[in-house]
């Protein structure tokens, strides 16, 4: 591990300083450890860098704590993922709240083709256990790698039925690799790690908090192709990770349930507003996907004609036909344009006949 790296963990733990501020203060910078070499002056410059984080960076309290980290997860053979690290997932990466830092162990590549969050309540009950366990047995041989949070409920049976399949799955945690909660799921670890991977934005020694597990549900969303709602009551941390989905642009499918059944309600009300599509089997949600056509191949570019079109046009019309099917969120941090921006030229593009939105805010040229 670098020494760039010790100064990235300490920029994650100075007090109060956010994501986005510390986004902030590396996109203005050299690298992050000149941040820490920085005087106040230069500092304050920054926008919205006010004394207070400046302060916190000058006295470099936390540089002491981050040497403590880096030593943990040299001894417990923990990856550490700064967000401009090809390794951090990509999907995750141009997401504005996304953490700075990830703390992974684990056997598969975080980047991936087929995301899938799957969530739902702690308290499943057995039309929601057999759901769950039906979808994962239905998903073998498709290569979706499933994404949930080792809670009580759906997400422990997502969890249990992916590693008696063999099927790939990540666990995302409100707390450090210590801490494991609840704290009898911890029996899964090696069994995790080893058929996927757990994944937390704390470091080793930090023990969940109330206020973590929302944060906790935005990766899951956020690191995910769609997110998959089994059960949930009127409110709930499903509910948040939809919530997440939704205004992340991803897809957000959702398990029709009884009308008399409380553990339904959240549920039946996604797909009331509109905010959920009706999930009937796994292999409705790949065709909704468009993980059936997937190694689709499309017309090269050079038999296309973009001589009417704009600059902005003309950018996301080569970057499809170079990649084929794109998200947009994908699109959006490959051009470096704001995704409200690009869902406008998207626009244009299909009015025009040139691109096809696919399921799953996906596009692709028309063929």
């Amino acid at each position: 591990m670098t020494s760039e790296l010790l100064y990235q963990i300490a920029l994650s733990r100075i007090p109060q300083i956010g994501v986005v501020n510390a986004r902030r203060l590396v996109s203005y910078t050299s690298s992050v450890e000149a941040i820490f070499r920085a005087k106040s002056s230069e500092l304050q410059k920054i926008p919205h860098i006010g004394p207070v984080i400046t302060q916190a960076i000058l006295h470099q309290n936390v540089l002491a704590e981050a040497e403590a980290i880096v030593e943990a997860c040299i001894k417990e053979n923990i990856k550490v993922l700064f967000y401009l690290d090809d390794a951090y997932p990509n999907r995750l990466k141009h997401i504005y709240d996304a953490p700075i830092i990830l703390y992974y162990s684990g056997s598969i590549d975080l980047n991936q083709d087929r995301f899938l969050a799957v969530v739902g309540t702690r308290k499943a009950t057995d039309y929601g256990r057999h759901t769950t366990k039906s979808l994962v047995e239905q998903s073998v041989g498709s290569q979706a790698i499933f994404v949930s949070g080792l809670a009580y409920g759906i997400d422990i049976e997502v969890h249990r039925t992916c590693m008696e399949h063999q099927i790939a799955n990540i666990a995302v945690l409100a707390g450090g690799f210590q801490h494991i909660y609840p704290a009898k799921h911890r029996k899964y670890l090696e069994a995790l790690v080893a058929n996927g991977g757990i994944l937390s934005e704390h470091p080793l020694h930090q023990k969940p908090d109330p206020r973590f597990f929302p944060l906790r549900n935005r990766i899951i969303a956020g690191m995910t192709d769609a997110t998959l709602v089994v059960e949930a009551a009127e409110k709930g941390g499903a509910l948040i990770t939809a919530d997440y989905a939704n205004n992340y642009h991803r897809e957000v499918f959702a398990v029709p349930g009884n009308l008399d059944k409380i553990f339904s309600e959240g549920c039946n009300r996604l797909i009331q507003k509109n905010k959920a599509i009706i999930y009937t089997d796994f292999g409705a949600l790949c065709q909704q996907m468009n993980w059936v056509h997937a190694g689709h191949q499309i017309k090269s570019s050079k038999s296309l004609n973009w001589s009417r079109l704009t600059e902005n046009e003309t950018e996301i019309m080569a970057l499809l036909a170079q990649n084929g099917p794109t998200g947009l969120d994908t699109i959006a941090w490959k051009v470096q344009k704001k995704v409200t921006d690009i869902a406008i030229t998207l626009l244009n593009l299909e009015f025009q006949g040139l691109i096809k939105a696919l399921p799953g805010y996906v596009y692709r040229l028309k063929n």
